[in-house]
This record gives structure tokens, sequence and C-alpha cells, in this order.
């Protein structure tokens, strides 16, 4: 009788199992490299709490664009401007309505060494450094805001001869942080974590000198009948997602 009561426990158990499982999936994200840090703990909790996995691909939001034309099967873009998401939507690459911001990101003028940057960014005008890292501004909105910040204080002719130039934001970052170039242009998100510079010292550039970050995600046309896909969407505009986004030193729209 025990034996026969086991069993049909398991049997009953073994239903619900592959119910669960049946309605877990998986979603392939592009992910502009400046949200690198908060996207993995999102990711994380994402499938903690809904079962179903984020598979991240980080780069330049110019180089994740150029793969979706090329037909790679990303569901979701998390892009670093507004601009690209609205291009793939009136390419028919992604599905009509689904673009929202989902971080306004900030510019920080950064170096690993703790008294190199000023808090007024003055060390621009002095010129007191070899190697100015940015973005390539034609692929990462925050090199071109970067650009933008050089113009505004009439120092462009003065450092050009000193930028160099990362692909995409992370490998910027990695620059200054390998201290191969002294300072550079970064997101504040690379550097800030819980209300503070994780290290270094850096300027929080105005953001009168550079246009507004904002940056939009779209669900893109492989992901349209994908649950996970739609769930992270969803799971991204949640309050527990806007607290990491925050904690990270973006601003949200409102």
């Amino acid at each position: 009788m025990r034996s026969f009561f086991l069993r049909y426990l398991v049997c009953c158990a073994l239903p619900l199992f592959w119910i669960n499982q049946s309605s877990a999936a998986e979603v392939s994200v592009a992910v502009a490299a400046n949200f690198s840090a908060p996207m993995k703990v999102i990711a994380q909790a994402f499938e903690r709490e809904t079962g179903h996995k984020a598979v991240l691909s980080f780069g330049a939001t110019g180089q994740l664009y150029a793969q979706i034309r090329n037909g790679a099967p990303f569901s979701i873009l998390f892009a670093a401007d507004e601009l690209t998401p609205a291009k793939i939507g009136k390419e028919g690459l992604g599905v009509a309505g689904t673009t929202f911001t989902y971080a306004i990101g900030q510019l920080v003028l950064w170096s690993k060494n703790p008294g190199r940057v000023d808090e007024q960014g003055e060390i621009l005008k002095k010129g007191s450094f070899t190697r100015l890292a940015i973005a390539n501004p034609k692929l990462a909105p925050y090199g071109a805001a970067a650009i933008e910040v050089l113009n505004h204080l009439g120092v462009m002719h003065q450092v050009k001869p000193k930028i160099v130039e990362g692909a995409n934001i992370a490998q910027t970052f990695q620059f200054v942080f390998s201290e191969n170039a002294e300072l550079g242009f970064v997101a504040l998100s690379q550097v800030y974590e819980n209300g503070k510079l994780k290290q270094g010292s850096g300027w929080l550039v105005p953001k009168s000198l550079y246009s507004p970050i904002k940056q939009d995600a779209i669900l893109l046309n492989p992901g349209r009948d994908n649950p996970a896909a739609r769930a992270l969407m969803q799971y991204l505009q949640s309050d527990a997602a806007k607290r990491v986004i925050q904690n990270f030193g973006y601003e949200i729209k409102i």
C-alpha cells in the first residue's frame, strides 16, 4: 500500500513539473555596452522570478544594429539611444508600439587615479594628460556625447591629438581602467554604484553640455511570439528593475 501511495504522489507531481518546465522560455537580448552591469543583475532577478532565461550579448549600439539588419536572431534590443530603436521600427525590424525609454544615461569624465580629475573638469582645459579615451562617436551614443562636450567647451582642437577611441563604451572604460589612458568619457553606470564612485576621481558632466542620452528598448521581430521576450520587456518597467537601474547611476523617465 505504501509503495502504491508513493507511486501515486510521483505520478501526480510529474505533470506539474513538466508544466513549469514547459512554461519557461529563453530570450536572446542585444544590450548596449554601457548597460552591461545593471542588465546582468536584472537578468538574474528576472530568471529567479519568472523561470525565463535571458541570454545577453553586449556591444556598441551601432554594431548591434548592423547585426540585427544582417539577420541576428535577437528578440530585444536595449539601445544606448532613442534613434536606433526608432529606425528599427521604421524599417520593419521591430514590433510596432513596443518601444519605451528604460534609462537615461549620464556622462562622466573619469580617471582611475583618485586625484586626477577635478570636480569641474578643468583638466580638459589645462591639457595635463597625454591620452583621453572616448567611445567611437559613429557607433556609440556616449562617444557622440563626449564630442559634443569637447566642442561645447571649446577644447576640441587642443585635445584631438590626445584622443584614443574605443570600439564601444566598454572598451573605452578598459582603456582608462588599465591606465592606458589617464582619463576618459565613460558612462556613469560603469564607475558608480549605490550613490558614489566605486573608485578614482570624476567630473559628472552637466546635462547642458550634451544631448540627453535616452536609452530605448524595442521588441524585435524574432521575439514577437516569445513569452520570455514579452515578460522581460514588462519586467524592465517594474519597480524592482527601476531600482537597480537607478542604483547604477541612471535616471528614469517619469
